[in-house]
C-alpha cells in the first residue's frame, strides 16, 4: 500500500468513532419542580419513575431529570421554573400544587408542562377543557376542593355531629383566598361551624393548635398544601399531644400516625404525570392529552391513634372505610 493510500486510511478510521458519536440521539431533560423539598415524599418521586419506566425511559439511560425544589417558598417557584426553561428541557413537571403550575405557565408557552393539582384546571385557567386542554399544559387533578364536604362529613359521623371544627390554612400559598372560600361553602352546605387558623411556619403552627385547643374545637381539617406535607410529623404529633382528632388529605399522613384520611392516591397521581411525560417525549401532543381525573377515592383510620385519642370509631364508619391500621 502507498504511502499516501495508508495515511488516507488511518485518518477515516480514526474519524469514524467521532461521527459515530456524533449520530447519537441527545439524551431528552425532564424538569422537575416540586414546591416542596427532595426527603419529604420520595415515593412521590419514585412513582413518577414508575410512569416514565412504563413508556421504557429509565432516568441515567435514556433521560434525564434536572430537579428544583422550593422546600415550601412559593415565592421561589417562577425563578425556578425560569431557570428550567432555560436549560431547555423537553417536559417541564409540576406535581403538587397549582402554585408551580402557574409558575411554570408563566415561564413558557412552548415547553410541554405536566401538572398534578388539587383545584380544578379549568377555573384557574389552567387549560381549556378537561377533555382537550389546548395550550401546552395538561395533567392529573385530584378533586381536592370537591372532596372537602365530604371531609367534613366523616368528621362529623366520627364524632357525632361536633360543635366546632378548626381548619388550617397556609396564607402564603397563592391559592390560600381562593382554598378558604371553597372551605367555607362546603362548611355552610352542612351547617358545620369553623375555626379558620392560618400559619406559614413551624412556630405557627404550633401556635394554631394550640388556639384551636383554646377556642375548644372538636376536632381539625388540614387543608391540602405541600408545606404542611413538608411538616406532617410536627402536625400529626401536635394533634396527639392536644388530642385532637385530624382528617387528611393523603394516607401517608395516616400511616405516619394520623387519624384519617380521604382521597385520591398521589402514588397513582405522579405515577400518571410520569406517564403523560413519557408520552409527550414520544411525540404526542401535550394539547390531546385530556387531563386525569380520579375515580377512587380511599378511606384510611389509624384504630390505634383513634385509641390513643379516646374514640371509638363507628361500625358504620369503618365498613366505609378503604384501609384500617390495627
Amino acid at each position: 500500500m502507498k504511502r499516501r493510500a495508508f495515511i488516507l486510511l488511518l485518518s477515516g478510521a480514526a474519524a469514524w468513532p467521532l461521527a459515530a458519536r456524533a449520530q447519537q440521539p441527545v439524551m431528552p431533560t425532564i424538569g422537575y419542580l416540586y414546591a416542596g423539598t427532595s426527603d419529604a415524599n420520595p415515593n412521590f418521586v419514585t412513582a413518577f419513575r414508575q410512569g416514565l419506566s412504563t413508556l421504557g425511559y429509565v432516568e441515567g439511560q435514556n433521560v434525564m431529570i434536572e430537579y428544583r425544589w422550593a422546600a415550601g417558598r412559593y415565592d421561589r417557584l417562577p425563578d425556578l421554573a425560569a431557570d428550567l426553561v432555560r436549560r431547555g428541557v423537553a417536559v417541564l413537571v409540576v406535581p403538587g400544587n397549582a402554585a408551580s403550575a402557574f409558575a411554570a405557565r408563566d415561564a413558557t408557552t412552548s415547553i410541554p408542562i405536566v401538572f398534578a393539582i388539587s383545584g380544578n384546571p379549568v377555573k384557574l385557567g389552567l387549560v381549556a377543557s378537561i377533555s382537550q386542554p389546548g395550550g401546552n399544559l395538561t395533567g392529573v387533578n385530584f378533586f381536592h376542593s370537591e372532596l372537602l364536604t365530604k371531609r367534613f362529613g366523616l368528621l362529623r359521623e366520627l364524632l357525632r355531629a361536633p360543635a366546632l371544627i378548626a381548619v388550617l390554612v397556609n396564607p402564603s400559598n397563592p391559592e390560600a383566598e381562593g382554598q378558604l372560600k371553597e372551605i367555607e361553602e362546603a362548611a355552610r352546605a352542612i351547617g358545620q361551624r369553623i375555626l379558620v387558623l392560618k400559619a406559614s411556619s413551624n412556630s405557627e403552627i404550633d401556635t394554631a393548635f394550640a388556639t384551636a385547643v383554646e377556642q375548644r374545637a372538636d376536632a381539625i381539617l388540614l387543608n391540602a398544601d405541600t408545606l404542611f406535607n413538608n411538616r406532617r410529623v410536627q402536625i400529626v404529633s401536635l394533634a396527639a399531644r392536644h388530642v385532637l382528632p385530624a382528617i387528611y388529605v393523603w394516607r401517608d399522613w395516616v400511616m405516619a400516625g394520623g387519624l384519617m384520611s380521604y382521597g385520591a392516591s398521589t402514588e397513582d397521581a405522579w405515577r400518571q404525570v410520569g406517564i403523560y411525560a413519557g408520552r409527550i417525549l414520544k411525540g404526542e401532543k401535550v394539547a390531546n392529552l385530556p387531563v386525569v381525573q380520579p375515580t377512587k377515592f380511599d378511606l384510611v383510620i389509624n384504630l390505634q391513634t383513634a385509641k390513643l385519642l379516646g374514640l371509638t370509631v363507628p361500625t358504620s364508619l369503618l365498613a366505609l372505610a378503604d384501609e384500617v391500621i390495627e
